[in-house]
C-alpha cells in the first residue's frame, strides 16, 4: 500500500505529475468546456425571435416612437377638429414612409406583438423611454395637461406623481389594470384638494373603448376611525382626463391610492386594441383660505395677554355626507377596489 502511494503522490511532491492523471484532468476539463458550450446554444436556441415576415422589434421601437410623435402632431396642430382624422392620417403616412413600410405590414406587426403582449410591452418600455427624453408625446407642454409641467414637489401647487408618467395597457389580463399607491408625508395638510390627469391615446383596430381611471383618499380621524372618499371617471376616445379631487379637512390624510383599468368591452378578438396612457400628473393645491383663517385664530388666541391653543381642526370645511366610518365609494364595479 505504502509503495502505491509513493508511487502516485511522490512526483506529484517532486512537480512532476503522472501522464495519467494529466490525461484524466484534460479530459475532465474538455467535458466541462463542452457541457457549458452545449448549454449556452441551448438556451440561445430558446430565446423567442419574430419571423421575418413581421417589423423587427429594433425597428418597431423606432416606427412606434415616430408614430406616436406623428399623432401628437396632428392633434396639436391647430387644424379644425374634424380636420385631425385626416391630417392625422396625412402624417402616419409619413412615417411609413420613412421607415419603408406599409399601413399592411405595420398593422399585421402590431397584430403579432398583441398577441405576445410580454414581448410587447417591453418594446413600449422602450419607447416610452425615449418619449420621455424627447420630452413631447401628446402635446406634453401644450394645453392644459403642460400647466403644471414646470411644478416640482414643492410650493402651495405641486406635483407629486413619482411614478411611471407613461404606460401601454391592453384589454388580456394582467395587461389591462395598472395599481398605484402614495403614502402621505409631512408636506401634506389638511384641506389639501387633487387634480389627477393624464392623455389617452386609443390604438384601436375595432371594438369599444373603455378605459376607467380611479383614485381614492384615506383619511385618519382623531377617533380612530377612516374616512374614503373616492372618485372615477370613464374615458372612452382619446385626449385629456381628470379627476378633481375636493378639499377634506377632517382628517390626516394617510394614503392616496387607485388604478387604471382598461375593458375589452366582452370582445374576444385579436385585432389591435391598445391604450398608451401619457403625462399622468397629480397636482396637490394646498388651501391657502384655510391656511390664513388658521393663522388669523392664532394670533387672536394670543392676544390680551391670555395664550390659547388654537387645534388643528379648529376649522372645518368638509362635507358632512362623507363623516363615516366606513368606505364611502363612488364606484363603477368594473374592477374590484
Amino acid at each position: 500500500m505504502t509503495r502505491i502511494w509513493s508511487i502516485a503522490v511522490e512526483p506529484c511532491r517532486r512537480g512532476a505529475v503522472p501522464t495519467g492523471i494529466v490525461r484524466l484532468l484534460k479530459s475532465r476539463r474538455a467535458f466541462r468546456f463542452h457541457t457549458v458550450l452545449m448549454a449556452a446554444l441551448f438556451m440561445a436556441s430558446c430565446i423567442p425571435t419574430t419571423p421575418s415576415q413581421y417589423i423587427q422589434p429594433d425597428d418597431m421601437e423606432d416606427i412606434l416612437v415616430d408614430y406616436h410623435l406623428a399623432r401628437a402632431l396632428a392633434h396639436n396642430s391647430g387644424v379644425h377638429y374634424d380636420s385631425i382624422p385626416f391630417y392625422q392620417a396625412l402624417c402616419i403616412e409619413a412615417v411609413f414612409r420613412k421607415h419603408g413600410i406599409t399601413q399592411e405590414q405595420f398593422d399585421s406587426s402590431m397584430v403579432y406583438y398583441y398577441t405576445r403582449a410580454d414581448r410587447f410591452e417591453a418594446v413600449y418600455k422602450r419607447v416610452a423611454a425615449r418619449l420621455e427624453e424627447r420630452a413631447l408625446i401628446l402635446g406634453a407642454t401644450e394645453g392644459e395637461i403642460g400647466k403644471y409641467a414646470s411644478l416640482n414637489a414643492n410650493g402651495d401647487t405641486a406635483s407629486i406623481w413619482p411614478l411611471r408618467t407613461r404606460m401601454l395597457m391592453t384589454p388580456i389580463p394582467p395587461y389591462n389594470r395598472w395599481d398605484f399607491r402614495l403614502e402621505a408625508d409631512s408636506t401634506f395638510r389638511r384641506g389639501d384638494s387633487f387634480l389627477l390627469q393624464f392623455v389617452s391615446d386609443f390604438i384601436y383596430q375595432e371594438g369599444a373603448k373603455e378605459g376607467i381611471a380611479y383614485m381614492a383618499a384615506t383619511y385618519g380621524r382623531k377617533d380612530g376611525r377612516d374616512t374614503t372618499i373616492s372618485r372615477n371617471t370613464h374615458f372612452l376616445s382619446s385626449g385629456i382626463s381628470q379627476i378633481n379631487y375636493p378639499a377634506y379637512d377632517d382628517g390626516e390624510l394617510k394614503e392616496l391610492r387607485g388604478y387604471f383599468y382598461l375593458g375589452d368591452g366582452n370582445d374576444r378578438t385579436t385585432t389591435t386594441r391598445l391604450l398608451f396612457l401619457s403625462n399622468v400628473q397629480l397636482i396637490r393645491f394646498h388651501n391657502k383660505q384655510a391656511e390664513n383663517e388658521k393663522d388669523s385664530l392664532s394670533q387672536d388666541s394670543i392676544s390680551g395677554g391670555r395664550r390659547v391653543a388654537a387645534g388643528a381642526d379648529t376649522i372645518s370645511v368638509g362635507d358632512s355626507l362623507w363623516d363615516s366610518s366606513k368606505v364611502v365609494h363612488v364606484d363603477s364595479g368594473a374592477a374590484a377596489d
